[in-house]
């Protein structure tokens, strides 16, 4: 349950049991006067320790992105040479003959 501190005029504070803010709420107008967020612990010591993962990732993902590049380009020869082995097969498989009738059908 939330916590409450009495205020004076009517107003008390309320601490959120969720996100940790504290509200300032009035009882006569039933309203929220003021809202502090509890403050935030700092993910980074240094601001240049941040930039340096953001240039690391910046790279991981351009190379990713060469990757994906690469793999589509050898995608279309190992395509193209597989078009042309089914194609020269095709071709030795077509017989000059018509092919043998079933069976009753003649």
């Amino acid at each position: 349950m939330a916590q409450g501190k009495q205020s004076t005029a009517g107003t008390f504070e309320v601490d959120c049991p969720c996100c940790g803010a504290t509200l300032k709420v009035d009882a006569r107008v039933k309203a929220v006067l003021e809202h502090k967020e509890k403050p935030r612990p700092r993910t980074l010591e240094d601001i240049s320790v941040g930039v340096e993962r953001l240039k690391g990732a910046e790279q991981a993902r351009e190379e990713a992105f060469q990757k994906s590049v690469e793999a589509l380009k050898s995608s279309k020869s190992v395509l193209d040479r597989k078009f042309e082995e089914l194609l020269k097969k095709a071709k030795a498989d077509d017989p000059a003959t018509p092919p043998v009738k079933p069976l009753g059908l003649e």
